[in-house]
Order: C-alpha cells, then sequence, then structure tokens
C-alpha cells in the first residue's frame, strides 16, 4: 500500500493553481472540470510521478470551517520536504510568497512556513539528517 494522493482546502483553485506552479515549482498533473467540479492536481516537479496533490475547492461548509481554524491556529495544512530549506526559501520569497516564518531551526529539523494565497499555510521542512 502506498499513498498516492492528499488534498488541501483551497478558495479559489485558478489562484492556488498559480501558486503552487509558479511559485512553488510544482507541476500540474490532472485538470478536468464535469460540471460544477474541478478536479485539479499538483505534483513535485522532482518526482513528477510521485505522491499528488489535490486542489480542493472548499466550498463544502465543514471544509471551509476546517480549513479557517487551522489557519487561524497557525497550523499547517500541508507540510513539503526540502534539501535546502534556506535555498527554497529565498527563491519562493524572490517570487512573491509571504512567509509567516523565516528558516528557523527546531529539533531535527529547520522548518519555514508560508501563506498559499488560498487560506492555508504551508509548511517546508528540512531534516537535520540530509
Amino acid at each position: 500500500m502506498r499513498i498516492k494522493l492528499t488534498n488541501v482546502y483551497v478558495d479559489d483553485q485558478e489562484k492556488a493553481l498559480h501558486f503552487y506552479t509558479e511559485v512553488l515549482g510544482f507541476t500540474k498533473k490532472d485538470d478536468v472540470t464535469q460540471g460544477p467540479f474541478r478536479w485539479l492536481t499538483v505534483a513535485s516537479s522532482d518526482e513528477p510521478d510521485g505522491t499528488q496533490l489535490q486542489l480542493a475547492l472548499s466550498n463544502n461548509p465543514a471544509a471551509k470551517a476546517y480549513q479557517q481554524a487551522m489557519f487561524q491556529q497557525g497550523q499547517p495544512a500541508a507540510m513539503f520536504f526540502s534539501e535546502d530549506v534556506r535555498g527554497d526559501y529565498e527563491r519562493i520569497k524572490a517570487r512573491g510568497a509571504e512567509f509567516s516564518m523565516a528558516p528557523t531551526e527546531v529539533t531535527g529539523s529547520t522548518i519555514a512556513k508560508l501563506n498559499d494565497t488560498c487560506g492555508n499555510l504551508i509548511q517546508i521542512t528540512q531534516l537535520a539528517r540530509w
């Protein structure tokens, strides 16, 4: 068994697609619309056949409440791993991203947090062993 897909709720799929591809550098994998539903996924450019991230519209009241509560508590909706969190921080910041936490050493890793512009905090993590 393996993980092939996970999701984050976003309040605007088009804005999310721009952020995750143009700012973070991910690759669009699927973009299918049927009626009011849009199936939109991205994947790491480093692992294009790896786990996909669905950018799911938060039009369900429960999803929206969850998304807002996580953001207000400063909890990341997703965590991405990096081999160079400081380099990624500079690259992503230069593309206009708003960080709420610059790279900070914590137990066993260095982390940074940023706003994905669609209602979520995202954490970038570099494990100390890398």
